[in-house]
């Protein structure tokens, strides 16, 4: 754990970092005040009953927290993820790390502990504090007919966070400078995001949303909290899809750390 504290000493230390991770508080107290009002009708006087039938804590209800937070995660990735690798590849300092008793897959973890870590605290923690307030004013009855909900949201920010983080540990370990490494985290999901969409309406398909792991992602949150799903590819493609896309930036990852040493 010695790697991992330093690190996230030291990316707390930029003040961009802090504010946006302080402003991605605002939504999530932002939906603690709609699951109370939800459990609380006589707050809401004069509201018919199909309304009230609307707004309502079920699956949608997260995955469009889900929605926000993880657009949160993706602006915080690339502002601390460049921080990760690229120091060490910069000042040769890999194999001094791999002179002691640690692997390259334990130094690899290391950093994903770190980002995995900091990105949690805006996704997965609040969104099960969110789920703990909700059972805690609905009831047990309410948490054994949906706690499939809770399960699916943890389960869907990990998947995110594992991708969002492998794609800031490329990025870091391929561009030395921190801005532009941040830029192409960011040029990641945009540029498949684009091409996916191109190869849709070029072909007339709706495979081409496998491209992007955005989507993917969607689509498998879509599966974890039982609503409706987008038009295109289903569960299981999106899976294969994202697991090709983590084997790929593993392997990337995997190339770039070598314990060796640039002389000139």
């Amino acid at each position: 754990m010695v790697l991992p504290r330093y690190a996230w000493r030291r990316l707390y230390q930029q003040r961009l970092v802090v504010l946006l991770t302080m402003a991605a508080f605002l939504w999530p107290l932002l939906c603690a005040g709609f699951v109370y009002l939800t459990n609380h009708a006589e707050l809401l006087p004069g509201m018919d009953n199909d309304f009230k039938q609307f707004i309502q804590v079920d699956g949608r209800f997260f995955r469009n927290f889900m929605y926000v937070q993880a657009g949160f995660a993706v602006f915080i990735m690339a502002l601390a993820g460049p921080s990760l690798v690229a120091p060490d590849l910069a000042n040769n300092a890999l194999p001094l790390y791999f002179s002691r008793p640690l692997t390259r897959w334990s130094y690899a973890l290391a950093r994903l502990t770190v980002i995995v870590g900091m990105l949690s605290v805006v996704t997965w923690i609040p969104g099960l504090l969110l789920f703990a307030l909700q059972v805690g004013l609905a009831g047990g009855w309410w948490f054994l007919a949906n706690w499939t909900l809770g399960a699916g949201m943890v389960a869907g920010f990990l998947l995110w966070l594992l991708v969002l983080s492998l794609v800031a540990m490329a990025s870091s370990a391929y561009v030395k400078w921190r801005v532009v490494a941040g830029a192409v985290s960011l040029a990641f999901f945009f540029i498949l995001t684009g091409v996916s969409e191109m190869i849709d309406e070029v072909f007339r398909v709706t495979w081409g949303h496998v491209l992007d792991p955005a989507w993917a992602v969607n689509r498998l949150w879509c599966a974890l909290l039982g609503v409706e799903p987008p038009e295109g590819p289903g569960a299981g493609a999106s899976m294969l899809a994202l697991a090709a896309f983590v084997l790929l930036l593993v392997l990337v990852i995997e190339r770039k750390l070598r314990p060796v040493e640039v002389v000139r």
